[in-house]
């Protein structure tokens, strides 16, 4: 089993800069990729972003794309998203994925955080 712990979130204001975090902890695949999802009230859920396990080729949804920036450190099996500029768009439970990117970029994101609230408003 794999667990995902977040951290971050919360309210922050228009224009703005967030970071969350996501730890993975447990049976993890001997190489995954991590990265983040969102689903805003009454809306579909949409892609953020997501990164190899080597941390390379971090790929970015077309909602934060130019404003997000994804990283991982191996060392803490951590995973980092920062999305600058927020707008009350970026309203949201965001939740951080796991997957075997061993057939990359084929991933099923097999695993889900428990997610965590982000809220832009003025």
């Amino acid at each position: 089993q794999v667990q995902l712990v977040q951290s971050g979130g919360g309210s922050e204001q228009p224009g703005a800069s967030m970071r969350l975090s996501c730890e993975a902890s447990g049976r993890t695949p001997s190489t995954y990729a991590m990265g983040w999802y969102r689903r805003a009230p009454g809306k579909d859920r949409d892609f953020v972003a997501t990164v190899r396990g080597d941390g390379s080729a971090p790929y970015y949804g077309v909602s934060v794309q130019g404003r997000a920036t994804i990283s991982r450190d191996n060392t803490k099996n951590t995973v980092y998203l920062q999305i600058n500029s927020l707008t009350p768009d970026d309203t949201a439970i965001y939740y951080c994925v796991l997957g075997d990117d061993s057939k990359w970029p084929l991933v099923d994101y097999e695993y889900w955080g428990p997610g965590t609230q982000v809220t832009v408003s003025s």
